[in-house]
C-alpha cells in the first residue's frame, strides 16, 4: 500500500483576498502546502489534489456564492502548489490516464470529493493506504475528505498547520471528529521528517 498526500481545494478563489470565496488568512498556509507537495514528490509519494470545477449555473451556488467556475482565474490552483508532472481527472466518467504523474488533480462539483466519480478510482489505482490530508476549508471540504477516507478504512493524518478554516469553533469540532474516528493530527515538520 502506498502513502498518498491529498491537497484539498487549494484554489485561487479560496486562498487569496481577490478570490470569490476567500477564506480569511488562507494565503498563510500556501507555503506549508507547497512544502508538503514538494516533499511528497521528492519522496515518491503521489499527490492527489481535489479542485472545484463548477458550471456557471452549478446547483451548489444555491448554498454558496459562485466560485471556482471551470476555466476561470479563480478555479486555478495556486502556482506554488503545483508539481511539474500532473494529470487532470475531470468530474465525469473517463479513462484514468495518470501514469507517471506526480500530482493528480481530481475535479469535483460538491463539497464532498467522494461524490465525484473518480476520487475512489484514483485511490484504488494508486493502491493508496495511509493518507496525509491538508488544504481548505477545514470544517467543510477537508472534513468531508477525511470522513470519506476513514470510511474506506484508510488511515488519515491531517496536517493541522496546513489547513485553513472559516470558523475556528467549527474547525475545532471537525478536528475532534476526525480524531474520534481514528484520524491523527500532525504538523508539516513532523510529516516532512519521515
Amino acid at each position: 500500500m502506498m502513502t498518498v498526500f491529498i491537497d484539498v481545494d487549494t484554489q485561487l478563489d479560496f486562498l487569496f483576498p481577490a478570490g470569490a470565496l476567500y477564506v480569511r488568512g488562507a494565503e498563510k498556509v500556501v507555503p506549508a502546502i507547497a512544502k508538503l507537495n514538494r516533499f511528497a514528490a521528492s519522496a515518491g509519494y503521489p499527490v492527489i489534489s481535489t479542485t472545484d470545477a463548477h458550471a456557471e449555473d452549478d446547483p451548489e451556488f444555491r448554498s454558496w456564492p459562485p466560485h471556482c467556475v471551470a476555466n476561470t482565474w479563480g478555479q486555478r490552483k495556486a502556482q506554488a502548489t503545483l508539481l511539474e508532472r500532473r494529470a487532470i481527472v475531470p468530474n465525469r466518467e473517463c479513462r484514468l490516464e495518470i501514469e507517471g504523474a506526480q500530482q493528480i488533480i481530481v475535479e469535483k462539483q460538491t463539497i464532498d470529493a467522494f461524490q465525484a466519480p473518480n476520487l475512489l478510482r484514483v485511490l484504488e489505482r494508486l493502491n493508496a493506504g495511509s493518507c496525509v490530508l491538508y488544504g481548505v476549508v477545514t470544517e467543510i471540504c477537508v472534513l468531508h475528505a477525511a470522513r470519506g477516507l476513514l470510511r474506506t478504512g484508510r488511515p488519515v493524518t491531517l496536517v493541522a498547520d496546513a489547513v485553513a478554516e472559516l470558523d475556528a469553533a467549527n474547525a475545532q469540532k471537525a478536528l475532534e471528529e476526525i480524531r474520534a474516528a481514528g484520524g491523527k493530527l500532525a504538523t508539516v515538520s513532523e510529516v516532512c521528517a519521515r
